[in-house]
């Protein structure tokens, strides 16, 4: 989210390039194909603002910073997840989330208990503990 607060003119100015999808007040959204182009541009040489700029963008509207935290952050997207990274939403219910236990084999599925069962055990006896050291102090006091 950029740093910068759009006003209604700037946001319409920013909806009619093609390259951008929505605009609001705070953040710009902008297309799979325009970050996937810009991500090619980079690693072929052009800075991050040149880019922006041949793309129609006015770096005095978005801010200076803009194309190069945009860069850095579709590069990121691009090395761990390819092309698909732009073009499959991977935020909110479209999201995998955690990963499911269905890939995990029975036996890995056991450990995970045994050991989440010594956890379990272990927080009781130590509360246990906990709970009579209180009792001891009260105790204390009173006499």
């Amino acid at each position: 989210m950029s740093k910068n607060i759009y006003n209604e003119f700037q946001i319409k100015e920013l909806e009619k390039n093609p390259n951008v999808l929505s605009a609001s007040e705070r953040s710009i959204s902008y297309s799979p194909v325009f970050k996937l182009k810009a991500v090619v541009d980079y690693k072929a040489g052009k800075t991050p603002s040149q880019i922006f700029i041949e793309q129609g963008f006015d770096l005095d509207m978005i801010g200076k910073e803009q194309p190069k935290r945009c860069l850095k952050r579709w590069r990121e997207s691009y090395e761990r997840f390819g092309e698909e990274g732009f073009l499959t939403e991977r935020r909110g219910k479209g999201s995998t989330g955690r990963p499911s236990s269905k890939g995990i084999s029975v036996e890995e599925k056991l450990q995970k208990a045994e050991s989440r069962i010594k956890f379990l055990e272990a927080e009781n006896d130590f509360l246990k503990k906990l709970e009579e050291l209180e009792r001891q102090a009260l105790k204390k006091k009173r006499f």
